[in-house]
């Protein structure tokens, strides 16, 4: 599916590779990646449930200096339970977040969805 939606080889489609980092995928993307998604698994995604980070950034409890603060990481963890944060705990940087989406994020939030 993510070959098809972000035109990319196999090969670098990976567990570790991230969404816009690795993969080049733009915001547009990430809508076409949910709705094959959808379609794939006959499931409903709701916005920002797989990718929340819209309403990280604009909120300021969540965000100051650039970092997400100890309440927006609180809101992170409870938005994406299907994601690795262990690195970004460590510098919450907003520049980074990004960084969280990747395949493997995907694989364990579709293991969530659909073994509910």
């Amino acid at each position: 599916m993510l070959v098809d939606a972000l035109g990319v080889d196999e090969d670098e489609v990976t567990e570790d590779a991230t969404l816009m980092g690795d993969l080049g995928a733009e915001s547009i993307d990430f809508l076409d990646v949910v709705f094959r998604l959808e379609k794939a698994f006959g499931i409903k995604i709701a916005r920002e449930e797989l990718f929340p980070a819209e309403s990280l950034m604009g909120n300021p409890e969540f965000v100051q200096n650039g970092k997400l603060t100890a309440k927006g990481l609180a809101e992170l963890k409870s938005k994406m339970p299907h994601a690795d944060l262990g690195d970004f705990e460590a510098n919450p940087d907003i520049n980074k977040l990004g960084d969280l989406f990747t395949v493997n994020s995907i694989i364990s939030y579709l293991d969530r969805k659909v073994n509910a």
